[in-house]
């Protein structure tokens, strides 16, 4: 029983800043649910908490309150509509909420709230309980820590991170650079763990059956570790690019390699119980249609993934064709509800990073001359290896004829109709300027991370690719979000305001910034820096 109260204690202890009530000492109770029975049976104690961070990236573990509706809060009402990929066919909040950018702090508080409630008091956990032990989960718990905080400090900015259970350092909070500095810390030891741990025990395979975004192996991890640090050392291309060359190399040059084939990813599995709560949004809820930018791209290429993207119309005006909504335009009626929704269902896997990304992550390094690859073969790589994970293995002329996103043609209001923003085709081009080339490879590996919003807006944002449409309506508060310029991060949780203002200064000096919607991140330049 001891171990439970102190169990019990530490978790009190680290929900220092819940949003909830903004008061983390407020919680003295494990709201994971987590008993002791639990851990010891069947040697769980390690898997059980290594489950919930892998689940908790989705957040679709239930703990008691129900399943996919935090997810929905947390990603799918922020990033997958942010980056142009989705939008609600419903008239939520009477039409007016985060889609014209009259912000609902409910909604953009989730990514903080549940992250640090559920999440990252299990990855303190597993760090301490597996430090000295077990090397091997040790470097894994570090992995899941980057790609679960990395997805927290690309919404807000600054957050708590190397002081997370810090008392005496009053919880202080960490800025951006700090932060992506600390992440390439916990990678190094990651790798370091986990190369140690395979050269003693090179047959082992006791993780396999937690695993549930790989296959087990502690080789693959460290391909997720490589293939990750490449995706961060790039999001810092243009802020800090001598850090971000190194690191890029770190990774690229480990003699572990990085995800090459099109079958190598990491994704969420459903074959353990796990189910994809945007499924369920689409299937049951009827929640996720294809944002208008989709329609405008993948229409304009005639691209074979729209129709698995997505399914035709059910509606008799539209009925067979694939039709978007457009964000922004405060609808007030269902009539869209008709339109494309996804096809992904329950039983998809949620995926968090391909090799088609991968790909197209080395052709950017080969433009920006971080390397010596060919950025043309790179990026043939990237759009065939997507092609290939969705069991498209014929190009035709994809990559050979010039074609462009179409026009967007709202279903039902002309008022919403706009011309198509991106101005590039799928064709390359050596002799095209490296702006353009980038604009090319990046508006590809928007397509290709499909459905992943998080790390497809975080890429919007940093480059300006794809060139999505702006809102109709701006309702940003007192303007701050620029129409064009469009949405750069969410306000922090506005509990911490009222309950816990010492917390709150220290995240907005962190940020130095004005806390709102239209501050850009640390490594949100507005310049691409490809000189």
């Amino acid at each position: 029983m001891a171990m439970k109260y102190l169990y019990i204690c530490l978790l009190g202890m680290l929900l220092l800043f819940v949003a909830c009530t903004g008061k983390f000492r407020d919680f003295n109770t494990d709201l994971s649910g987590i008993t002791d029975e639990d851990l010891i049976i069947d040697d769980n104690g390690y898997g059980i908490r290594l489950g919930i961070i892998q689940q908790g990236i989705y957040f679709n573990y239930d703990y008691g309150k129900g399943k996919n509706w935090p997810f929905q809060l947390t990603q799918n009402l922020n990033a997958d509509m942010f980056c142009g990929y989705m939008h609600d066919a419903k008239p939520l909040n009477g039409g007016s909420h985060n889609s014209d950018y009259n912000l609902q702090d409910g909604w953009n508080s989730a990514m903080w709230t549940q992250t640090y409630s559920y999440i990252f008091p299990q990855i303190y956990q597993s760090e301490n309980a597996t430090r000295n032990v077990h090397s091997a989960l040790f470097g894994i718990t570090k992995i899941l820590k980057v790609e679960v905080m990395h997805r927290v400090t690309d919404y807000y900015g600054p957050i708590i991170y190397k002081h997370f259970a810090d008392a005496q350092s009053h919880y202080r909070p960490d800025t951006q650079k700090d932060v992506y500095y600390e992440f390439f810390n916990e990678l190094d030891s990651a790798v370091c763990a986990l190369t140690n741990y395979i050269e003693e025990k090179p047959e082992s395979v006791e993780f396999t059956r937690f695993d549930i975004l790989m296959d087990g192996k502690y080789t693959s991890w460290i391909k997720f570790a490589n293939s990750l640090r490449m995706r961060l050392a790039m999001r810092l291309a243009a802020v800090d690019p001598g850090k971000a060359r190194s690191e890029f190399l770190k990774g690229l040059e480990n003699v572990y390699g990085v995800f090459e084939a099109d079958a190598e990813k990491v994704a969420v599995s459903t074959k353990s119980g796990y189910t994809n709560p945007l499924g369920e949004i689409n299937r049951v809820w009827n929640e996720a249609y294809m944002g208008a930018a989709m329609e405008s791209i993948l229409k304009g290429y005639d691209d074979p993934r729209l129709e698995i993207y997505f399914e035709p119309c059910t509606d008799e005006k539209n009925k067979g064709k694939f039709r978007g909504i457009r964000q922004g335009t405060c609808f007030a009626h269902s009539r869209y509800s008709g339109l494309s929704k996804l096809s992904w269902n329950q039983s998809t896997d949620a995926p968090l990073m391909t090799s088609s990304e991968v790909w197209f992550l080395r052709a950017e390094a080969a433009l920006r001359g971080w390397t010596l690859e060919d950025e043309e073969t790179c990026y043939h790589n990237g759009v065939e290896n997507s092609f290939r994970q969705y069991g498209i293995y014929q190009m035709g002329d994809y990559l050979t004829i010039e074609r462009k996103a179409s026009d967007f043609v709202d279903a039902f209001d002309s008022d919403n109709d706009i011309k198509a923003r991106c101005k590039v085709s799928p064709q390359w081009n050596p002799q095209d300027d490296k702006e353009t080339k980038l604009e090319k490879i990046i508006t590809q590996k928007w397509i290709a991370m499909f459905p992943e919003g998080c790390e497809a807006w975080a890429e919007q944002r940093r480059t300006g690719y794809p060139r999505l449409f702006p809102v109709r309506f701006n309702h940003s508060k007192n303007g701050c979000v620029d129409t064009e310029i469009m949405i750069r991060r969410l306000n922090f949780p506005g509990t911490l305001q009222t309950e816990n203002w010492e917390q709150y200064f220290a995240l907005v000096k962190a940020l130095g910034a004005d806390d709102n919607a239209g501050s850009r991140l640390w490594w949100d330049t507005g310049n691409n820096n490809l000189e």
